[in-house]
């Protein structure tokens, strides 16, 4: 099968949507299948895409304004070509909302089927940096997303929040994890001594640093004695919460083995963004059986099981993630089982199931358009 991955992000790109789309073009490859990646250019990204599992066509790009980690596709000729020189069997379109509709347009002319997945709360982001304008990112996302053969939600929330919207043709496609990076095994005894020389125990959140994320929650379980928060990421917010968390260890940007170090090294993990269709580095933190705390909206409903593998708390409720980790603290026996109870749970959602269940939604798809087109 021939398959045009267009994607909003793309390595060396850190963040969901990016990872997703590695992922997915390296199980096509796996499956004996040819992708091609088409994804904005980068300032770190302006040659060849030597760590890329396929081909990578970059579309010249500019930076969002007050937020220059996400670059915006400027219009260009290169998807249509794309299509058409790789004879794509169908479109994967990773998070459409600009580059992506582009895709979709040059499919719909060619012909060609597609699959739209969606990844980012974009009404949550509108409410969040305007205050308004929900209805509006619906529209624009039911839009998009009713061109496409079909739709794929990460988590059971985002397909409601999609039907909801009146988004049709919706399937329920989740995320994999690396059960072999992310592993308790790498739990790290001197990097546990540099991050906390005290022997305090380590609540970790690793995650972009930007408004929507609400990583400010994390001050009340700063104040806990005995704590020590560590922030691993990079964003616009960053200067604000090191005002906001005096005291808390930021890392920056991590990846690859050192960021699997740092998961495995945490006592707890606590996610604070209400707005997450999946939330991957729930599933990180659980892989490397750390116990997890999080809100209990969007995706983590889907991976927290509450009282067994961590605990959820009320969205925005900064007292409640400092008496959720409180109690985690408290007991390391606790601590213990949910961690273990998370990592069992997570084994079996490997990159590769994840991925010949997405080849399923294809064969669905491009079963569906043989029998339209010869009715």
């Amino acid at each position: 099968m021939r398959v045009v991955i267009v994607t909003e992000s793309f390595p060396p790109d850190v963040n969901g949507v990016a990872h997703c789309a590695f992922q997915t073009a390296r199980h096509l490859v796996g499956r004996g299948h040819v992708p091609l990646v088409v994804a904005p250019a980068t300032a770190a990204a302006t040659g060849p895409d030597a760590e890329a599992p396929c081909p990578v066509i970059r579309v010249p790009s500019l930076p969002l304004p007050g937020y220059p980690q996400v670059r915006v596709a400027l219009p260009s000729r290169r998807v249509a070509a794309a299509l058409t020189e790789h004879r794509a069997d169908l479109v994967h379109l990773a998070g459409p909302f600009v580059l992506g509709v582009r895709g979709m347009a040059a499919a719909a002319r060619l012909g060609i089927p597609a699959v739209a997945v969606y990844q980012t709360d974009l009404a949550g982001y509108a409410r969040t940096y305007m205050g308004a304008g929900e209805a509006a990112a619906w529209r624009r996302l039911r839009s998009v997303h009713s061109a496409a053969d079909r739709t794929l939600a990460p988590s059971t929330a985002a397909l409601r929040d999609l039907e909801a919207h009146g988004v049709p043709r919706v399937g329920l496609w989740p995320r994999g994890v690396d059960t072999v990076r992310f592993h308790p095994a790498h739990r790290d005894t001197a990097l546990r001594r540099e991050l906390a020389p005290d022997g305090e125990l380590i609540v970790g959140y690793v995650g972009r640093l930007a408004p929507e994320k609400q990583v400010e929650l994390l001050s009340g379980v700063h104040g806990l004695p005995g704590v020590r928060v560590v922030v691993v990421g990079d964003g616009p917010s960053r200067a604000h919460l090191a005002g906001a968390l005096p005291g808390a260890v930021f890392l920056g940007r991590r990846t690859g083995g050192e960021l699997a170090r740092i998961f495995a090294s945490l006592d707890v993990f606590a996610h604070t963004g209400p707005f997450e269709t999946f939330c991957q580095t729930v599933q990180e933190a659980m892989a490397s059986g750390v116990p997890v705390v999080a809100p209990a909206a969007g995706g983590p409903l889907d991976l927290v099981a509450h009282g067994r593998t961590g605990l959820l708390v009320p969205p925005r409720d900064a007292a409640a993630v400092r008496e959720a980790v409180r109690t985690l603290a408290a007991d390391p026996a606790l601590r213990a089982a949910y961690g273990a109870a998370g990592r069992a749970m997570v084994e079996g959602r490997t990159w590769a199931a994840v991925g010949d269940r997405l080849l399923g939604h294809y064969a669905d798809v491009l079963a569906a358009r043989r029998t339209a087109v010869a009715a």
